[in-house]
């Protein structure tokens, strides 16, 4: 008989290895036992993966728990769907429903990686047309006309097909323009804009001057996500869409291009965008659409919902109107400030004040105090010494004006993440140099390690290169851990579980650690207490004391010019609105970030 709600069976083609494991999953299936097709084995001679019936397919949940390379994934989903928008092939990832753009607004979309968000972009951009879930037939628009008769979104699918409506797309992966496009920034830019007044406001606010004679393959990776964005902003488009617009980007120009992209918004055009900052999104969003589902499995949209509303409900994990609960936890916001004694106050080093000059570069460093057990969150723009400061304790490189002869053993993960040895995830945490007993018990079941531990880490998604460079470098035996941009291509969810992990590590360790990002949530989450660097990027830079959050925050706010205040709901720092009424009280009172 078949069931009331939808079944849904996913093999991953890249990790299924039928010729090492003989088809396990058809030989231990009940229902193949039965004599029911539940898993078919199509072509034994080439050792093609198996199909999955999820008609017969009863859900017992055998066959994920036997598979010996976590290829198999089945999801008693207790919801009863239709026939798919698009699905990718037989047991293969599928979206369910769509979000929609508003004219005249900023839509934001959250939700957990693998979810679907892109693949709902590239549909409603007409990147890619949808199948209705007939995935061996030949695209059709027309369907997809008729699928949507009678609903709003059928105007932008009659609209795709005439060629009367007008996108412009902000890609995710930014590092792929290099690779399609050789010449000048300059001519990439110029031949997008149609206006030149706004090309030379969009080029200075930017900040992209001095690069417009380089090409993609000579700037930083910060650097080719604004050129990226101002490629997006220059087209003439009716529809906007960002896909992660704030990776490689620090905190002073995510909030900088938010405000250009509202100042974008008028009544004939809309903008979508995908973020997993949360003061981003909420800061630019006028409403939020949820993707939910499961990780590479399936996606749904829900309503459309207030932007306060929509973040709450995500991190609450269950959607009102809908009445669907998508996890089983609440993400909270409770910070390290709220607890009343810190648990260890031994020194781990103390450091004096010092200058260094690289080049035209000038650092100057206010004496501190480095604690056992305690993390230490780091705010700053870019370029403006936070990565020379730690070179300097860890003895790779030498202060000008005195010998600081800390020897403190460094782990560092850099920003742009260096791990392209052709080797396999396991081999990694073979290496002589990894603390068994931390990774095993602290990192490897947190952060999902076993289910790529099969993979190559030059073959690793940007997520999955993430979390492996995450363990890898708390997993060495080190004083102190310098964790650099942690939260980059990393979902809310997961940057919760990134957080979590490191602090276990630095309580079990009673070591050290600095994180540097600007997902100004996830520093105020992680942090004991916060280094505040200021300055002119490239120019000067000034490492502040290691104060209290709440001290180091309300410096940097105020010299962004923005106000916090904190949701009573879910704890969370939320962005106030430029002169609303809590943005002009906070300022009265000095108050840039919210006390507790």
């Amino acid at each position: 008989m078949a069931t009331e709600y939808t079944r849904i069976a996913v093999i991953d083609k890249n990790k299924c290895q039928p010729k090492a494991c003989n088809y396990l999953c058809h030989r231990v299936c009940p229902p193949v036992k039965m004599g029911e097709d539940a898993i078919e084995v199509t072509n034994r001679e080439n050792w093609t993966p198996p199909v999955i019936n999820e008609s017969l397919c009863t859900g017992c949940g055998i066959c994920p728990h036997k598979c010996p390379f976590n290829a198999i994934t089945i999801i008693n989903t207790g919801i009863k769907f239709g026939d798919p928008i698009h699905q990718y092939g037989q047991n293969s990832f599928r979206v369910y429903s769509l979000p929609s753009a508003e004219k005249g607004f900023i839509t934001g979309l959250i939700g957990i990686n693998g979810s679907g968000k892109t693949t709902s972009i590239n549909i409603l951009s007409g990147n890619l047309v949808p199948n209705l879930g007939a995935y061996d037939e030949k695209e059709d628009i027309d369907k997809v006309i008729e699928y949507y008769r009678g609903k709003n979104i059928q105007k932008n699918f009659i609209e795709i097909k005439e060629k009367k409506l007008s996108f412009a797309y902000k890609i995710q992966k930014v590092e792929e323009i290099p690779k399609v496009f050789k010449k000048s920034i300059k001519e990439l830019l110029e031949n997008i804009s149609k206006d030149k007044e706004y090309y030379e406001k969009i080029i200075k606010e930017l900040e992209i001057e001095k690069l417009l004679l380089k090409t993609p393959t000579e700037v930083s990776g910060g650097e080719l996500q604004r050129i990226a964005i101002a490629a997006c902003l220059l087209k003439d488009a009716q529809i906007y869409f960002f896909d992660e617009y704030t990776t490689f980007l620090d905190i002073k120009q995510r909030f900088k291009i938010a405000k250009i992209l509202r100042e974008k918004i008028n009544e004939n055009n809309s903008i979508m965008l995908i973020e997993h900052d949360l003061a981003i999104l909420d800061y630019i969003s006028d409403f939020v659409q949820i993707m939910f589902g499961r990780k590479n499995a399936y996606g749904q949209s829900s309503n459309k919902k207030t932007t306060k509303k929509g973040i709450n409900e995500f991190l609450e994990g269950f959607l009102k109107e809908e009445n669907i609960r998508i996890r089983n936890y609440k993400i909270e916001f409770s910070s390290a400030k709220y607890a009343t004694e810190k648990r260890i106050e031994t020194t781990l080093a103390k450091y004096p004040s010092f200058k260094k000059t690289l080049g035209e570069f000038n650092l100057e460093v206010e004496e501190g105090e480095i604690k056992k057990g305690e993390i230490i969150g780091v705010l700053g723009q870019n370029a403006i010494g936070k990565t020379t400061f730690i070179k300097i304790l860890a003895g790779e490189i030498k202060a000008d004006d005195k010998d600081l002869d800390i020897k403190l053993k460094v782990s560092y993960k850099p920003q742009y993440i260096d791990l392209n040895e052709d080797i396999t995830v396991q081999e990694l945490f073979l290496k002589k140099e990894i603390n068994q007993d931390i990774f095993n018990s602290e990192i490897r079941r947190q952060l999902d390690i076993d289910s790529i531990i099969d993979q190559e880490i030059n073959q690793l998604s940007g997520g999955e290169l993430q979390k492996v460079a995450i363990a890898y470098t708390l997993s060495r035996n080190a004083d102190i851990y310098l964790i650099d941009e942690p939260s980059a291509f990393l979902d809310v969810e997961q940057r919760l579980i990134v957080s979590n992990v490191i602090k276990s590590v630095i309580l079990k360790t009673e070591k050290s650690a600095l994180v540097v990002d600007h997902d100004l949530l996830f520093v105020d989450y992680i942090s004991d207490r916060v280094l505040l660097f200021q300055g002119e990027a490239s120019v000067k830079g000034f490492a502040n004391k290691i104060d209290k959050i709440e001290a180091s925050f309300n410096k940097f706010l105020k010299e962004q010019n923005m106000t916090f205040r904190q949701d009573p709901d879910t704890k969370r720092p939320r962005a106030n609105k430029p002169d609303s009424q809590k943005d002009k009280e906070q300022r009265k009172d000095n108050s840039y970030y919210y006390t507790i």
